[in-house]
């Protein structure tokens, strides 16, 4: 630590010092945006004294600011610095109030500070201000609207709070507020904190159950909120499209019932990086990130087990580096990998962090005897860019033209590199470089044509960087966490690879994904395909066509079985037998609706154009090691679902050979109706059985209507000869046995048949039924 300041560069240096030593009775330090200015609110002090004193850097000379105030007057909610557009740099101090009265102070030098304008926030006279902060140039918060009756019950006026938006506009010529915006409304009590772009609604300690189990972002510009509770990864957004929407009740319409089954939200301390995100730390120790988008990663953990409710946690970003002080310990931290870059044991009792101005590798501390300045080293990599990304750029490139390569000689990278004629790789490589050397800098310094390119692949880039991240977190987590972290990393490898080409190598991976985490692939495979039940019970699926085509994707023959390979639609059959057996009839049947709809029936170059998808279900059931009854009552439910005629009856010879004759029949009704030539196959069938034994005796009245028109009586008798069983003794005109078929059974049949007008008949109805025979001479023309 390197002391910049021994507080004698203060105006009232010495009582700056004093109050600093009086570190309980101090709730908040701020300083300004340029750093020249440190504001100290102070906890209940007597009356004389002032609560909140403002402390000017370099002595400069001027009216100090000082305000105090004493129950029952309203509590001060917060200090907030806004940018002024009256002058580049400059800046505003706006003081709010419990009861919505706010006051814009601005500092002039040689005049000190003065009070600009006094303004009331709120609408309501009643309305009460309880967190606060700026997003832009406007303020942002949650205020409690008391219900009308005195002697209501609060905690069935639980829904009372409501998050508002307002315009501040600083102008030459004074102070003016915008019209009241209602973000939120009927909603309970939450923190508000802003990121330049969005602001995050924390609920509070003392929140309902239900209420604290999910954060939420407001997006200002999309008009836009996201629900999300990181820690089971569930994340959904709603645009307001009206004000009525803006109710909390009808934003968690339709989440409520998945959120009930989470657990609450484990916070500790919050707060807002440089970035853009939410600093998390759990009452455990664990210090993570909630993206503007909902995700959540993991950063860091800090030493000491749980943390007390008391027990004060200061966070602060510097550039990409997270500082930590906890118990007088300062844990200096890469956001990026979660690497702990310095600890640091201090001295001083209590610290508290000042902006650095201009300077990303050091961190300015304000403590009892001064301002100490503690430079650290930047991890590698950190603002250069990955050797290893770009190299990565340069190999995937020489695969992916080699194989559309029509010459023999072999491709490298440093030919790729040299040459000119592939221009995509030295570009992408160009826009990583900068990128990654650009993290929290806007880009400058590109070219305009690589700049839209840029812009183009961002989504794309903050994707695979924080894939990468949730790696290295997977790498460095404990053991009781690495299974979740699995499951996030899994979920996101295979919605990648959904999205790119379906090749030898993806394949493989896959593979080896399914083999070593069979239960977060499930998992993965389900998301991606947006696999659910609907309010009857059946099984529907959202995926878009293109993931479709990958998952019906079928490799030559040659790339299939190497190392025990199997493509992905068999990888996620066995998913389904694995752990949702009951589903994997409906995603067949699901999956061949999609072909039918994207595919002619008999196309070649369809999925279905070399093995039924029902076929390659079966397969996949054949390859389990123990074969029991539900694997019977599976492979009837697939060849059933499949409703082709081959499936179907081989469904119908397996129900026989398994003596269900109950489901014999009511199959045959069912499938008797999809053709005529089923039908005929199916009847034939079950009449055979019929002619060798008497088990189907009981059915003859649903059996017989199932006879097609073009079956004879010769025919069906020609049927049963065929089929009667071969005795071993004399025949004899009456068994004493009395399973043999006998002609009173066949009769109904017979009459049936006799009875119902021929095809060669109704062929010549029409000209029978004519009222002349033979139609009269046409008249002669001379």
């Amino acid at each position: 630590l390197r002391q910049v300041s021994d507080l004698s560069d203060f105006s009232r240096g010495h009582w700056l010092r004093e109050l600093l030593c009086r570190g309980e009775e101090l709730s908040r330090v701020q300083s300004s945006p340029d750093g020249q200015h440190l504001l100290l609110l102070q906890k209940s002090r007597p009356p004389t004294l002032p609560r909140v004193v403002a402390f000017q850097r370099h002595s400069i000379a001027g009216a100090d600011l000082e305000r105090s105030w004493q129950p029952p007057q309203p509590a001060l909610v917060g200090l907030l610095f806004l940018q002024s557009p009256v002058a580049p740099g400059s800046w505003v101090l706006a003081v709010v109030w419990e009861h919505g009265r706010t006051e814009v102070w601005h500092f002039v030098v040689a005049v000190g500070w003065q009070l600009l304008q006094t303004l009331e926030l709120c609408q309501g006279a009643r309305a009460r201000v309880v967190s606060v902060c700026s997003q832009g140039a406007s303020l942002v918060w949650c205020e409690e609207r008391p219900p009308l009756g005195a002697h209501s019950d609060m905690s069935k006026c639980a829904f009372r709070f409501c998050v508002c938006a307002r315009a501040l506009e600083v102008g030459e010529q004074g102070v003016r507020l915008g019209t009241v915006r209602i973000v939120l409304h009927n909603s309970p009590e939450y923190q508000v904190l802003a990121s330049p772009q969005h602001v995050f609604l924390v609920p509070v300690a003392a929140g309902f159950a239900t209420t604290s189990k999910f954060l939420l972002i407001w997006h200002p510009e999309k008009a836009e909120f996201t629900i999300t509770a990181p820690s089971a990864g569930f994340i959904h957004s709603k645009v307001l499209r009206s004000s009525s929407e803006s109710d909390f009740r009808k934003l968690l319409l339709g989440s409520v019932g998945l959120l009930s089954g989470f657990a609450p939200l484990d916070i500790h301390t919050s707060a807002v990086s440089n970035s853009g995100g939410l600093l998390l730390v759990s009452t455990e120790g664990s210090v993570s990130m909630v993206e503007p988008d909902g995700t959540q990663r993991h950063i860091f953990d800090l030493e000491g087990g749980p943390l007390a409710q008391g027990s004060p946690v200061q966070l602060k970003t510097f550039g990409s580096i997270l500082a930590c002080v906890l118990a007088g310990v300062l844990y200096l931290v890469d956001q990026n990998s979660g690497r702990l870059v310095e600890k640091e044991v201090l001295s001083m009792k209590e610290v508290h962090f000042l902006e650095s101005q201009g300077e990303e590798d050091s961190i300015q501390l304000l403590s009892q005897t001064g301002i100490y300045s503690f430079s650290f080293s930047k991890p590698e990599d950190s603002s250069r860019p990955e050797p290893c990304l770009v190299e990565m750029v340069f190999e995937e490139a020489c695969r992916y033209y080699q194989r559309r390569s029509l010459s023999s000689s072999k491709l490298t990278v440093e030919k790729l590199k040299k040459g000119g004629a592939f221009q995509a790789p030295v570009v992408l490589a160009a826009i990583l470089q900068h990128s990654l050397h650009q993290k929290q800098k806007p880009a400058q310094g590109l070219q305009d044509t690589y700049a839209k390119l840029l812009s183009a692949v961002s989504l794309e880039l903050q994707s695979y960087m924080s894939l990468e991240l949730l790696k290295t977190c997977v790498v460095c987590a404990p053991e009781s966490e690495v299974e979740s972290y699995s499951r996030e990393l899994v979920e996101q490898e295979v919605s990648r690879i959904l999205q790119s080409d379906m090749d030898k190598d993806n394949l493989a991976y896959l593979n080896s994904v399914f083999a070593s985490f069979p239960k977060a692939a499930w998992k993965a495979i389900r998301s991606c395909l947006q696999l659910q039940q609907n309010g009857d019970g059946l099984l529907v699926a959202r995926a878009t066509p293109e993931v479709w085509k990958k998952v019906l994707c079928q490799p030559q023959l040659e790339e299939v079985g190497q190392n025990g390979m199997v493509p992905l639609f068999e990888l996620i059959c066995a998913s389904f037998l694995r752990f949702k057996p009951k589903w994997l009839p409906s995603f067949v049947e699901l999956t061949q609706q999609y072909i039918s709809s994207s595919w002619s029936y008999s196309s070649k170059e369809g999925p279905e154009g070399r093995v039924p998808l029902y076929k390659r279900a079966l397969g996949v059931l054949a390859r389990k090691n123990k074969h029991s009854e539900a694997d019977d009552e599976m492979e009837l439910e697939l060849l059933l679902c499949s409703k082709r005629p081959k499936a179907v009856l081989q469904a119908l010879h397996l129900l026989i050979c398994l003596k269900q004759w109950q489901r014999v029949v009511e199959v045959a009704e069912k499938f008797s109706k999809l053709s005529p030539l089923l039908n005929k196959e199916i009847f034939i069938t079950l009449l055979a059985e019929f002619a060798q034994h008497r088990e189907l005796d009981p059915y003859l009245d649903r059996l017989w209507p199932l006879c097609p028109a073009e079956l004879t009586a010769s025919d069906i008798l020609t049927i049963v000869l065929q089929h009667l069983p071969h005795s071993q003794e004399d025949p004899v005109p009456f068994s004493s046995e009395g399973n043999q078929l006998t002609v009173g059974l066949l009769k109904p049949l017979l009459q049936r048949v006799v009875q119902r007008p021929s095809v060669q008949d109704e062929m010549y109805s029409d000209a029978l039924q004519s009222t002349t025979f033979p139609p009269p001479t046409p008249p002669r023309v001379h």
